[in-house]
């Protein structure tokens, strides 16, 4: 079943202007509208399990962000092979494990982006809803902008089709 329906899609796809809907029909934009929704996805989990680490569990700025990226990695990992149409079993050495190395990079920085906006929220002297809405902003922020690394890492080196001979220039 299609994500959108087929008129919806259709209609939409026509309000967009001619140079972007050119990018979107590229290799890379299908990927992006693809891996777009995947990452949603991901997105609402780590963020979800971070407000509840972090407000109703008050788990520190450090563990909240480890819980929160650790529900997001899981979920990012099966979507993310759905976006790139990756079927059977997993390839270790090729897919799984850079996969594995790159979540764990980014784990690192949204455990530090947890921790050093609390830290600045107390500085700031912040409390209550605006301690947390401050806190979780910076969590977003953070997930926002290992989003559009990760996928510039995933289209261009770890899901790149293996299968594609060169970089686009005609041998001679």
């Amino acid at each position: 079943m299609p994500i959108a329906p087929p008129k919806f899609t259709s209609a939409a796809w026509d309000k967009l202007p001619a140079p972007l809907r050119r990018k979107l029909a590229s290799s890379g934009g299908r990927r992006l509208v693809r891996f777009a929704p995947a990452a949603v996805l991901a997105l609402a989990t780590t963020q979800i399990t971070y407000f509840i680490c972090f407000s109703v569990l008050a788990m520190t700025g450090r563990s909240a962000g480890a819980a929160g990226w650790l529900a997001g990695a899981a979920v990012s990992y099966g979507v993310s092979r759905w976006a790139w149409e990756r079927k059977g079993k997993p390839r270790l050495l090729r897919e799984t494990l850079p996969f594995v190395a790159i979540s764990l990079v980014v784990g690192i920085v949204l455990t530090e982006a947890s921790h050093f906006g609390y830290r600045e929220a107390a500085a700031l002297g912040l409390h209550g809803t605006a301690h947390i809405v401050f806190v979780q902003g910076f969590f977003l922020a953070a997930n926002c902008f290992t989003f559009g690394i990760r996928f510039v890492i995933f289209h261009f080196v770890l899901f790149a089709d293996r299968d594609a001979k060169g970089l686009g220039v005609e041998d001679a």
